[in-house]
């Protein structure tokens, strides 16, 4: 079984690539997932078990997650991917789980504003609310797609915020820390927020171009987006069913059920209502991770291969 770090993880895990092994997945009718179970671990704390399979791939993500683990000194998510062949049980790979979720949860929120930002909305700017892992992920995964984007990071202390633009302007993006996001809202074509917060970030003062991508709130005591701004924007979801549970941004908000639409038929042809803000909200899958641990595999496999039949064969089509 191989044995992969966090380091070795995001090695396997290119945002791009990974960005069509997910749609992929959204796509095959063979891959499969329960809904995750949630299990109470302390007034704090939670325990997530996730399983999924396409026949020939099954994953278990484990993951633990304590919001207020920053302040002893811990990572507030924590957890690990199996990856085993579906028809004998052999387990072929451990993933670094929190490597896995960033790294899948930025591609998807990729995929989605490679789908549904307008032409406008992806001239930027981009505004990253959250300088923790998620907020880390999505500078990389977007800036990739965009290199030449302007980004500013606002964050809950700015010395953190001023921390992940510094690493990003190592790397040649032109990256800036603020610290309130009010008076940039207006300007940014694309906002990604990454918080645990339990209150709206800002007020509803973004243009009718933005695409947001909402990938903090997990429970429906959460919400990162003003209600107001959730009700007059076109909304998508990774899953209805898992945003309707956990989404509280939108249930919050009260939205129509019926007026949201699954990353699935967006895929499939389905576009954003002109004039409108772009919501993209996700909570997390169990065919998310599958899609991060087909990719971690076959990429596995390709490294393994002798270079002369790498050669031989050509640089293999990705998803």
């Amino acid at each position: 079984m191989h044995i992969a770090d966090w380091d070795a993880t995001q090695a396997l895990l290119p945002y791009v690539e990974l960005a069509n092994e997910l749609s992929s997945v959204i796509r095959d009718a063979q891959a499969v997932a329960p809904p995750r179970l949630i299990m109470p671990l302390s007034a704090d704390g939670a325990l997530l078990a996730m399983p999924a399979t396409d026949g020939t791939l099954a994953i278990t993500k484990l993951v633990t997650v304590h919001p207020h683990n920053r302040a002893r000194g811990l990572p507030s998510v924590q957890g690990e991917v199996i990856v085993m062949d579906a028809r004998t049980g052999q387990r072929l790979a451990l993933l670094d789980g929190q490597a896995v979720t960033a790294r899948r949860t930025a591609a998807l929120s990729l995929l989605a504003a490679q789908r549904l930002a307008s032409p406008q909305a992806q001239r930027g700017p981009l505004l990253i609310m959250g300088a923790g892992v998620q907020g880390k992920a999505h500078l990389e995964a977007f800036t990739q797609w965009l290199p030449r984007c302007d980004v500013f990071i606002c964050a809950r202390t700015f010395d953190s915020a001023e921390a992940l633009a510094h690493a990003a302007r190592q790397q040649g993006v032109n990256a800036q820390a603020v610290g309130t996001a009010a008076d940039i809202l207006p300007a940014c074509g694309l906002i990604i927020t990454a918080t645990t917060s339990r209150q709206p970030l800002f007020d509803d003062r973004v243009h009718d171009d933005v695409f947001i991508a909402a990938v903090g709130a997990y429970t429906p005591q959460m919400a990162e987006l003003p209600a107001d701004l959730v009700r007059r924007a076109s909304l998508f979801v990774d899953t209805l069913e898992g945003a309707q549970r956990e989404a509280g941004d939108l249930i919050q908000a009260g939205v129509d059920w019926s007026q949201v639409t699954p990353l699935s038929a967006v895929l499939a042809g389905a576009k954003p209502t002109p004039g409108r803000p772009v919501i993209f909200k996700s909570v997390g899958h169990a065919l998310w991770d599958l899609a991060a641990a087909r990719l971690a595999i076959r990429t596995l496999a390709e490294k393994e291969r002798p270079s002369e039949t790498r050669s031989a064969l050509g640089t293999p089509k990705v998803g």
